[in-house]
């Protein structure tokens, strides 16, 4: 039989909100972001939250987000976010999603995190959920610094290549698999699966949804990832090139900002 799996998208789909929100402060107090920016951050989550972002948006996201880590030293951001989760954040994640990840895995099925975040913080938080695979967004570095050029931009249509990607190389058949999202952003990994699940959906996507006849679910039960999840000890795997945050950061954060230099 062809092997199947589960695959997740990360902010409220599993996360009840923005998965890396909490990095603002740590972020501020390492000096690698400004006040200013840190409010816009608070501003344009909200924003987020309540009304999603379009297309649009999401450029303007994309190109911020490259600009904002431009010099970044690697060692101090990494240094920020290991501290950052194990003694700052404590992801509110939904009881139901952890409960379904479960099933899958007691099903025989991979699971696999797949975000437009920053693959140091998604990592992680797919490591203490038990993922199998992750795949998010990644910065390229030179001489340990990030050079603000993206290597892969996991959002819409990038997010199905990665999943038909990842489907070739581990045997996957995608006929068999599930999919879970919030947002109609992903609506082309969606269809790349036959068991396609609309979770929170926005307006859109529970529209096409309903278009479609896909299962819609509602998760209700935020509890803290600690509470439901063991924390693994520190070590290199949580730690390893940590810009993560920065970028899921840099992902709420567009509006005239400026391209911030980090010296050694």
């Amino acid at each position: 039989m062809a092997r199947t799996a589960a695959f997740f998208d990360l902010d409220k789909t599993i996360i009840a909100k923005s998965s890396t929100l909490a990095f603002s402060k740590p972020f501020q107090a390492g000096g690698l972001i400004s006040r200013k920016a840190l409010l816009r951050s608070a501003y344009s989550q909200f924003v987020y939250v309540v009304g999603g972002a379009d297309h649009d948006q999401m450029e303007k996201m994309r190109k911020f987000m490259s600009e904002l880590v431009t010099g970044w030293d690697v060692s101090t951001v990494r240094e920020i976010v290991a501290d950052t989760l194990h003694n700052v954040v404590d992801p509110l994640v939904y009881d139901e999603a952890v409960q379904l990840i479960e099933e899958h895995r007691a099903a025989g099925r991979d699971i696999v995190i797949v975000s437009a975040s920053g693959t140091e913080v998604v990592e992680p938080i797919g490591e203490m959920l038990g993922a199998d695979h992750v795949v998010a967004t990644r910065m390229e570095i030179a001489e340990g610094r990030y050079t603000g050029s993206i290597a892969l931009y996991a959002y819409a249509e990038e997010k199905a290549r990665a999943v038909r990607d990842l489907a070739e190389e581990h045997g996957y058949d995608l006929a068999e698999c599930f999919a879970y999202s919030d947002s109609i952003t992903d609506i082309h990994m969606l269809e790349e699966v036959g068991h396609p699940f609309a979770v929170n959906p926005d307006k859109d996507l529970r529209r096409v949804a309903k278009e479609r006849e896909w299962p819609v679910l509602i998760f209700t039960k935020p509890v803290a990832l600690r509470s439901r999840v063991p924390l693994p000890p520190p070590g290199p795997t949580l730690a390893a090139l940590a810009v993560g945050g920065a970028v899921a950061l840099g992902g709420v954060l567009w509006a005239g900002a400026r391209r911030r230099k980090i010296g050694a």
